[in-house]
């Protein structure tokens, strides 16, 4: 019975792909790519001729009638633009067609960036929540936030270039000054992988370029909470006259404590006063 090969293409580096990947590519049908230019790259530094037809997120209904008709006859390989398929990407909806018709799948493992960026991170990897990419709503992405406040496991998230400076701002505010992995182009020739904490990962990508990954750590038990001291400190800055805006941001440089815990304790001084 035709099968359908998920194969794991590179994230990066064109040496970064199985044997065994190389070998189905060659042999199968033809390949469903959510980007054939990439696929091409690919397919061209290892002489391999399979046809490649397009299958991406504004193609995938019209073609997935096609490649199930493909699966009926002959094998099929999925790939993705980068890493496994089916991951943020449109290849689900193949996988899970393909299931319901009782076509054997195969998964063909490889490069990932989720994997090479939590095992290079140096924070907790036992455990791990991955989000997949960030809204790119400021409001979503917040409440999306705001609801792993406490989640205690390390968080791994993709972001694009033009929104990493407004990402790293809103974990800052919601989650805190935590621990970080920024790994940025991984595999390729500008690989960088920044560990330090949100802020300074703020501070760092003033200009950011490429694809990055974001490895946060979970919160910690025990993590500080406002004391008695966090307060006295606030109602100074109340008395000197500084903005909520300033006092929070000092404040939070200071106890590493989350913007929004911090403004929750200043409306509270607020009222009091």
């Amino acid at each position: 019975m035709p099968i359908l090969y998920v194969i794991a293409t590179p994230i990066g580096n064109l040496e970064d792909i199985s044997l065994r990947a190389l070998r189905l590519l060659k042999e199968v049908k033809v390949i469903a790519a959510e980007d054939t230019r990439t696929a091409r790259h690919l397919l061209n530094a290892y002489n391999i001729k399979t046809p490649v037809i397009s299958y991406h997120e504004h193609s995938k209904r019209a073609k997935l009638d096609y490649l199930l008709g493909c699966l009926e006859e002959e094998d099929v390989a999925l790939i993705s633009e980068a890493g496994m398929p089916g991951l943020s990407d449109p290849g689900y909806e193949l996988i899970v067609a393909a299931i319901d018709r009782g076509i054997p799948i195969v998964p063909v493992p490889g490069a990932s960036a989720v994997i090479a960026a939590v095992a290079v991170s140096g924070l907790p990897i036992d455990q791990f929540l991955y989000l997949g990419f960030l809204p790119r709503r400021r409001g979503q992405r917040q409440r999306l936030l705001n609801s792993i406040v406490d989640e205690s496991r390390t968080i791994v998230a993709f972001e694009a270039p033009h929104r990493i400076g407004e990402t790293l701002s809103d974990i800052g505010e919601i989650l805190g000054d935590r621990r970080l992995a920024v790994c940025r182009e991984l595999t390729k020739i500008h690989e960088e992988v920044f560990r330090g904490k949100v802020s300074q990962a703020r501070e760092h990508f003033t200009e950011p370029k490429g694809e990055f990954t974001l490895v946060i750590e979970g919160k910690l038990r025990g993590e500080v909470e406002v004391t008695e001291e966090v307060e006295r400190k606030l109602r100074e800055f109340c008395c000197q006259g500084i903005g909520a805006k300033e006092a929070i941001s000092q404040m939070s440089e200071l106890s590493g404590l989350s913007r929004k815990k911090l403004y929750q304790a200043w409306l509270k001084l607020k009222k009091e006063d």
